[in-house]
């Protein structure tokens, strides 16, 4: 019995050891209707977590220290002070009084609630390779009252404590990338699959997000009443998509419909290889690649594109004309990228593995979750 134990270990397939792993976790699964109502649970949670902090993003703003405001002092000299036109010889402002007497109630650069009350909502993420950057739920606002728009970091300490951390202060901000580079925000740059790009040297960020002068966000999800609402009232929305925006897609498209064919049998290979590949040869670990490396990478794993294609397509990629480019940048435009409904879900799977956020989670977890039950070999038998 003992030999027959034995013999019949070692015929085990990866796949049997996996089931047997499993066995424990999934002797049980859970019907239909209980995943419908624990879903639906998780969707009316997070709605309510929403609402809280746009409430609270209302009171920060509208909380800000209006009373530094140097607009408030009914006095010219503190004006021209704030303009630094005063003097020397004269004590700054922090030494003088002001008696309420001899301050406005409004100011020019005072907020009101109705005024804020015009602002888009929108979700967004963090394209980084840093899993932790990844991972960072964001909270969006775009202010149509003055084009400004402000990002929080939504927190979330122990169990019932959250709370939502300025990320990105309020302020007009302008494209740092593509073709409208250089032109402030409105109100059609918020669509769900946009990217949003800053500065990252402008904010207070951590160290992690200085490897790159360029920190981009990509919309997720929009307010699509508030949406539907602005567009109404504003006057001067286009949505406007520009010819060379509509010729940048044609050419993505193209080499991707031609890589498609090239890895249909292959493709989890050589996505990854490629990026342990880029990984390997990046010196600098600051993740650009020259345009030899990226040909030769191209070369090594067999992936032939017409010249003319990568030509167009290192022209859009390196906008700022320094022939080196982000490899997941460069990635993600030859084989596209999941859409933004699909990627929820993942990102969903994944905060369940990984709730505390730390950017990796260990394959055994992964292994433990994971349900071969329904795949062809185990239904063949």
């Amino acid at each position: 019995g003992t030999q027959l134990e034995d013999g019949h270990s070692d015929d085990l397939t990866a796949l049997d050891e996996k089931a047997l792993l499993q066995q424990c976790y999934t002797s049980k699964p859970c019907n239909m209707w209980h995943s419908i109502r624990k879903s639906e649970a998780e969707d009316v949670a997070a709605e309510r977590r929403k609402q809280a902090v746009v409430e609270q993003v209302m009171v920060d703003q509208l909380s800000r220290a209006v009373i530094s405001d140097p607009e408030q002092s009914m006095h010219a000299d503190v004006c021209k002070e704030a303009r630094g036109l005063w003097g020397f010889g004269t004590a700054p402002m922090r030494f003088r009084k002001r008696t309420l007497h001899e301050t406005k109630i409004r100011t020019k650069s005072g907020l009101t609630e109705n005024m804020l009350s015009n602002k888009l909502h929108f979700d967004s993420r963090i394209i980084s390779r840093n899993g932790r950057d990844a991972c960072r739920e964001l909270i969006g606002f775009f202010f149509t009252c003055d084009r400004s728009l402000t990002v929080y970091e939504f927190r979330q300490f122990g169990k019932n404590r959250t709370n939502a951390l300025p990320f990105i202060q309020k302020g007009v901000y302008q494209h740092q990338r593509g073709q409208k580079k250089g032109k402030a925000y409105d109100l059609s740059d918020f669509y769900i699959g946009a990217n949003l790009t800053f500065r990252s040297f402008d904010h207070n960020l951590p160290e992690s997000f200085k490897q790159n002068p360029v920190l981009t966000l990509r919309v997720i999800s929009i307010d699509e009443a508030a949406m539907d609402f602005l567009k109404a009232s504003s006057m001067e929305f286009k949505q406007e998509c520009s010819k060379q925006v509509v010729d940048n897609n044609k050419v993505f498209k193209k080499i991707q419909g031609v890589l498609r064919k090239t890895i249909s049998k292959r493709a989890v290979r050589v996505i990854t290889g490629l990026g342990k590949y880029f990984r390997h040869i990046d010196k600098n670990r600051n993740g650009f690649l020259s345009q030899a490396d990226f040909k030769e990478a191209l070369k090594v794993f067999h992936l032939e594109i017409p010249e003319g294609d990568f030509e167009s397509l290192w022209l859009i990629l390196d906008d700022s004309k320094s022939d080196k480019v982000d490899y997941g940048e460069f990635t993600r435009a030859i084989f596209g990228e999941m859409n933004e409904y699909r990627k929820a879900f993942v990102r969903k799977a994944y905060m369940k593995l990984d709730f505390n956020k730390t950017g990796s989670v260990p394959m055994v977890d992964i292994r433990k979750c994971y349900c071969a039950k329904k795949h062809p070999l185990v239904l063949a038998g």
